[in-house]
């Protein structure tokens, strides 16, 4: 086995690494919670707006547009993140893969839903998917609201079966209000005590 000459410095940071890791420090500030929540606030107001009162079905998929460049931004805020993050912990790691998880399960229902010709399944699908890493996100975090906010999803995408399809984008509305505004301002607050 080859033995590795490490410097003070390299000794020191390879002890802080473990010794962060270990704590598993507090590091979620709420930002990504609050952006997605308002952008899908907006789209789910508007998208009941242009259905309700409009009755324009066929132009929703421009009102969800929006979300291209808020994927965008994600990508870029999480590039720059990752960047100036000295220690990544398991708890970082965990959550970014719930959240790709529910990423690529949003996708998949998105296709399934467009191919069997029944987009009033789109929402209730959709709110019970946003419960799943809310939840997980909730008990990783130890950090209530996040859970609290999942069980609303569930039993929220569980009335959506049962109002007319054009309510379900409100529901969706009172959902990211529950599940991901609320709880991302807690957590901003949380994470500006701790820093």
């Amino acid at each position: 086995m080859e033995q590795q000459d490490f410097s003070a410095k390299d000794s020191l940071q390879l002890i802080e690494s473990m010794i962060s890791k270990a704590q598993n420090r507090f590091n979620e500030n709420g930002h990504l919670y609050l952006l997605w929540g308002w952008v899908i606030l907006v789209c789910s107001i508007t998208s009941f707006i242009s259905v309700y009162f409009f009755g324009n079905f066929k132009n929703l998929m421009y009102v969800w547009m929006l979300t291209i460049p808020t994927v965008i931004y994600q990508m870029i805020y999480l590039s720059r993140v990752k960047k100036s993050t000295t220690v990544r912990t398991y708890t970082d790691e965990i959550i970014g893969f719930v959240w790709l998880v529910f990423v690529i399960m949003g996708f998949l229902v998105g296709i399934i839903i467009g191919r069997s010709g029944q987009p009033q399944l789109f929402n209730p699908l959709i709110l019970m998917l946003y419960g799943m890493p809310t939840f997980l996100s909730g008990v990783i975090l130890k950090f209530s609201a996040l859970r609290i906010g999942a069980i609303s999803c569930w039993i929220l995408a569980l009335v959506s079966v049962f109002i007319p399809y054009q309510f379900s984008f409100l529901l969706l509305a009172v959902a990211v209000i529950i599940t991901w505004i609320v709880p991302g301002y807690l957590l901003r607050s949380r994470f500006q005590k701790q820093h």
